[in-house]
């Protein structure tokens, strides 16, 4: 498939001066409320006149909070930035910390997240007082200090959509199924607004050009697959180059989507069987020999029957893998449940290298 991209330095312009506008990253945090990250993220390459691939990010963060987190964005000055500060703030967005740096972001390299969170409308119970109230927030509070929590993926993973979920568009994405990848991502919503009525006229007529024209110029994502679908028309490799006409970080929420989906189902699985205690075959995340250079799937670690015995570790070393190639699973029950659940999704193998044809987990 080739691809053509706007030329970003004249043929005139010496080639260092090329060369160190593709080398130019600008660090910043944005903070944002009521936006998805990708919808922020198209809002701003519109602004900057870059593409959405020329950021790079950590995670996906809530649309329904007061968000902050850190982005760089490749061929744009610190003073650039500066620049759309007021433009964006009527979108919900402000920029703060804006700086130079040496590289990209990379998904994953997040270390951690901080929650401020409200919780309003306590009501009390019959016959409770506020001092119960107030002992049972303490004792909820202590649990979690002391017992800790199971991380699960939340709603902002999977979407807000009552009619389709993204898990469901990544899955057909792993399966190479295309066409029906873009008519889920196509799905409307029940109700009436220019988005769903545009979705629902895609549906019904697979006119890619009529819908191009219905769609608000926001929904950055469905404009850019409907430009890819009235080039290349609405079958299986016209699908296919209209997934690929997203940014890499846009594509790839599907899939993590349903490894999600999956990870949440392994974790209420292994706390069924297995509770709390820590048993032969579980993954452990060692300390031991670690180094810069160590891998996080280095430091994995199955526990051994005579580690189970002694009991070495604690539930809180337990960890479990997202589906993808070349990871270790566990060697128990759990490990067994994930390859029956990915045979019954049609991925025959945890380990195949066959899922990444179309769509990279990296």
């Amino acid at each position: 498939m080739v691809r053509f991209r706007e030329k970003t330095c004249s043929r005139k312009r010496p080639a260092a001066d090329c060369q160190e506008k593709q080398n130019l990253y600008t660090a910043f945090t944005l903070q944002k409320e009521n936006l998805e990250t990708l919808e922020a993220i198209g809002y701003l390459s519109s602004e900057l006149g870059v593409l959405p691939s020329d950021f790079s990010y950590t995670g996906i963060k809530d649309k329904k909070a007061i968000t902050y987190q850190a982005m760089v964005v490749k061929k744009v000055t610190p003073e650039r930035m500066k620049e759309v500060g007021t433009a964006i703030v009527k979108k919900g967005m402000k920029v703060y910390n804006i700086h130079r740096v040496c590289q990209h972001l990379r998904l994953g390299q997040l270390k951690g997240n901080h929650f401020d969170i409200t919780v309003r409308d306590l009501g009390l119970q019959q016959n409770d007082s506020s001092a119960d109230v107030k002992e049972r927030i303490s004792e909820a509070i202590e649990n979690i200090q002391t017992n800790g929590f199971v991380n699960y993926y939340g709603p902002q993973r999977f979407g807000q959509g009552q009619n389709v979920r993204t898990d469901q568009i990544g899955l057909a994405l792993l399966n190479e199924e295309m066409v029906k990848a873009v008519k889920l991502f196509f799905t409307p919503e029940d109700t009436d607004d220019p988005v769903n009525q545009a979705k629902k006229y895609f549906l019904q007529t697979e006119d890619a050009k009529g819908t191009l024209a219905r769609m608000p110029e926001f929904k950055v994502r469905e404009k850019m697959i409907l430009r890819a679908l009235n080039r290349y028309g609405v079958n299986h490799e016209g699908c296919t180059r209209a997934w690929f006409s997203l940014p890499h970080s846009m594509r790839i929420f599907y899939v993590h989507a349903y490894c999600s989906k999956i990870w949440n189902a392994a974790a209420s699985y292994r706390f069924k069987i297995y509770g709390s205690k820590v048993v032969e075959g579980d993954l452990v995340l060692s300390e031991e020999n670690v180094d810069e250079s160590s891998s996080l799937n280095d430091r994995v670690h199955i526990v051994t029957a005579p580690e189970e015995s002694a009991s070495n570790y604690t539930i809180h070393q337990v960890v479990l893998p997202m589906v993808g190639h070349s990871i270790k699973y566990p060697s128990n029950k759990v490990g067994q449940w994930y390859h029956e659940i990915l045979a019954e999704d049609a991925l025959q193998t945890c380990r195949s290298s066959e899922v990444n044809r179309y769509v990279s987990f990296n």
